[in-house]
């Protein structure tokens, strides 16, 4: 029974795996199993795993087991620093001689886990502060969409009073809406009297029968004075 290989040294989170050959000179279908055992510092051998001829894999929690007959494989899973030590494997065997043969013992190291660089450690900060950078996202959009809301809200809102304040004078004076009112000058009639000469009369079969006399009458700007207003001011 061999036990390869001799020294492993592995970091901490990994798997370590061993491989157990087996040499029977007379191979007739006799049972057998195969045990893995660990020493810690040379102390006694705790039996940690099992397998049998028959059985093709066995894997628990922290050990898979492989046959490959005639050589089986260990595979310690999930290393941590207290899986150093030693192991080795057991051949038992039913209707022999000789029931048990160890073989010999290979060493484990499980050294810690190497730190992680910076250039690792961003994208896990990165990964863990997604959700928070998704949430600052939409809260920014949805604050700007409520300034948005509200600008607009304010614009129609003082539109809508400028409409009120100019509305009432329209409704209180229509008549600006109407045409000027025109004044109409008004016309006094009055009658002109006109002295003539007596001395320089004509004879009446010289004389025309008819003669138009026209005048230009300039009036100050009160208001001319009719004949009846006249009359009225001399009474």
């Amino acid at each position: 029974v061999t036990f390869f290989p001799a020294m492993l040294t592995l970091p901490a989170g990994g798997s370590a795996t061993f491989f157990c050959n087996i040499s029977m000179e007379n191979d007739s279908g006799s049972e057998y199993s195969l045990n893995w055992y660990k020493e810690i510092n040379h102390s006694q051998a705790q039996k940690i795993a099992e397998i049998s001829r028959n059985n093709p894999q066995t894997k628990t929690e922290k050990y898979l087991l492989t046959n490959h007959t005639p050589a089986f494989k260990i595979e310690i899973l999930n290393l941590h620093q207290n899986d150093s030590g030693s192991y080795y494997c057991g051949l038992i065997t039913f209707f022999e001689p000789d029931k048990v043969m160890e073989s010999s013992r290979s060493h484990l190291v499980v050294t810690a886990a190497p730190e992680k660089t910076n250039a690792t450690d961003e994208p896990e900060m990165e990964e863990g502060n997604s959700p928070n950078h998704i949430k600052a996202v939409l809260l920014g959009i949805l604050l700007l969409a409520g300034a948005v809301i509200l600008l607009i809200f304010g614009y129609l809102t003082i539109t809508y009073r400028r409409g009120d304040v100019q509305k009432p004078p329209r409704e209180n004076t229509p008549a600006e809406g109407k045409p000027p009112m025109v004044s109409v000058s008004t016309v006094d009639y009055g009658v002109l009297e006109f002295q003539r000469d007596q001395c320089t009369q004509m004879p009446s079969e010289t004389r025309p029968v008819e003669q138009t006399e026209y005048a230009t009458i300039i009036f100050p700007e009160e208001k001319p004075i009719t004949p009846e207003r006249a009359k009225k001011h001399q009474d």
